[in-house]
């Protein structure tokens, strides 16, 4: 091989690559919100779930693509362990569109294709004019590197050492091997049998040679989900778990199939006898349809399966003090947020939500130990706290809609409310130390008349979360009624207070505690309404 004849090659398969990415990036631009729409609305089990994994791969052009949204689903909790599972058995299917069109040789016409592409994105001006210029030049691009790939590779035809390497394809353990490590490295299974297209259409290799090459690359293309599920949760760890676990039974069903039944080879070989290429993209649809077909009764099995080989892990004291839903994947899935950004206040609300109650049983029991469990959880609230307001300032550079970005600016004021009423909380545990310092006990009435207040002020935390986490605006009478419930009974509570103090029923020093409880639970009664109206009902 010269040198130009290498250049050439790299030449080729970087503008081959280019063009593939170029086109899916475009094509998932173009159909991203609404694709992200649908697949949390049509997965309601595994049937249809597949049938939207099928459309969504073939509109999108690429698997890892879709697994890799669907990792970020599962680990925000949009979509569960099961609905991701049949999306991903549909993707295998939908992943079979690029072979094909790439079986049709367009390399001809690939130049004015790639003209056409390049005058519409960088002559016109709307912007949905300019994606499309986008997908038609690197699909362009595409068959111009697969061109280029071509004529460098031609005299590799007369080279033996080459020729002799490639029939090792036929061993299945050397082709498996060799499609799973070159897909992992490109990290696109469209990509690698592209490539295995165009060694076929310079006579290179034959479907005998690349059938096994093809079961490779399937298990190979699962690399990006795996790299994509690091750092998620647990069952985001299993949605890529559940892909390689799927292509890893597809390619051993396959395996036992040609080794009983070789003539499967030809059988496909005689569908298109004169064009390698096609037979390449048949046989890959073959495969992946059958194994849809026979596995997808199966998901159900499979997914307890890989729940059982990835369990959760124990939690640790401090297990709270992480963030669960925001990380550094919404960098390529802007779309997911707000979502992502009002699951992760959800979790800080509960969080502080059960602070609130662990104060309140700190201060009636009189316990030591719960007044510093309520610290602890005061401290993994600040850590929330300043994490996800991090992450927010970093979400905000991200290419979001306006609408996106003013209910982005609101969720700033709620990592607030919620801060300030777990502070609120500590402020009552303070109030127990304070009391068994004092070594004097509240009247039964100032009891009561606390017990039913703290009740109701627990109601409107968890009243608050539910209206914040469902955006059920038909819940706002009741908390608005509730709200004002909590501050009439704040009111009664001090008049009954003072004719207590003027029975002298009650200490000056109790009598402060008293008071400054009120105050903390009215505060948290406020918190808990901006909570409520932080929330963008349009959406």
């Amino acid at each position: 091989m010269t040198i130009y004849m290498l250049f050439a090659l790299l030449g080729g398969l970087g503008l081959f690559l280019y063009g593939m990415n170029l086109m899916s990036d475009a094509l998932e631009s173009m159909a991203g919100n609404r694709m992200r729409r649908i697949l949390e609305m049509l997965t309601k089990n595994r049937f249809t779930g597949a049938l939207v994994g099928t459309v969504a791969t073939g509109i999108v052009q690429s698997s890892s693509a879709i697994t890799v949204m669907l990792v970020g689903f599962v680990n925000a909790n949009l979509m569960t362990l099961t609905q991701a599972a049949g999306v991903i058995v549909g993707s295998n299917i939908g992943t079979t569109v690029t072979s094909q069109l790439i079986a049709f040789d367009l390399s001809k016409i690939a130049p004015f294709i790639l003209f056409v592409g390049m005058v519409m994105a960088l002559f016109l001006k709307k912007r949905k004019f300019v994606k499309i210029g986008l997908i038609i030049l690197g699909f362009g691009m595409l068959f111009v590197g697969l061109n280029l790939m071509s004529e460098a590779m031609a005299p590799l035809r007369e080279i033996e050492a080459f020729t002799n390497f490639l029939v090792n394809f036929r061993n299945p353990i050397v082709g498996v091997l060799v499609g799973a490590i070159f897909t992992a490295v490109i990290q696109s299974s469209s990509a690698s049998l592209g490539i295995l297209q165009a060694f076929a259409m310079m006579g290179l290799v034959g479907l005998d040679q690349a059938v096994y090459v093809i079961l490779g690359q399937n298990i190979g293309t699962c690399i990006t989900t795996i790299l994509a599920s690091i750092g998620t949760s647990a069952n985001s760890k299993r949605t890529a778990g559940f892909h390689l676990s799927f292509n890893v039974i597809g390619m051993v069903v396959f395996l036992i199939v040609l080794a009983i039944a070789p003539q499967l080879v030809t059988w496909v070989e005689s569908l298109s006898p004169t064009n390698v290429s096609r037979q390449i993209a048949n046989f890959h649809t073959l495969f992946n349809l059958s194994m849809t077909i026979l596995l997808l009764p199966f998901t159900d099995y499979l997914v307890n399966l890989v729940i059982r080989l990835i369990p959760e892990k124990a939690d640790g004291k401090d297990s709270e003090k992480k963030l669960v839903y925001l990380n550094q994947r919404l960098e390529n899935q802007p779309n997911l947020a707000i979502s992502a950004t009002m699951k992760e206040l959800h979790r800080m609300g509960e969080i502080a939500g059960k602070n609130y109650n662990l104060s309140i049983e700190a201060f009636f029991d009189g316990d030591e130990n719960k007044v510093d469990k309520v610290k602890q959880l005061e401290s993994t609230v600040d850590y929330l706290s300043d994490s996800i307001t991090k992450v927010m300032i970093e979400l905000r550079g991200l290419d979001l809609h306006d609408k996106d970005l003013v209910q982005l600016g609101k969720l700033h004021h709620t990592i607030i409310d919620l801060e300030r009423i777990s502070d609120r909380s500590e402020d009552i545990a303070e109030f127990a130390l304070l009391q068994m310092d004092v070594g004097q006990s509240m009247t039964k009435d100032a009891i009561d008349d606390l017990t039913s207040l703290t009740n109701k002020v627990n109601d409107i935390i968890q009243l608050s979360l539910d209206i914040f986490s469902t955006l059920d605006q038909s819940k706002m009478d009741s908390i608005r009624q509730l709200r004002s419930d909590i501050e009439f009974d704040k009111l009664a509570c001090m008049d009954r207070h003072i004719v207590r103090l003027q029975k002298q029923e009650c200490t000056p020093q109790v009598g402060v505690i008293f008071t400054n409880i009120l105050t903390s639970l009215e505060r948290i009664a406020s918190h808990s309404m901006n909570i409520a109206n932080s929330v963008n009902f349009n959406d």
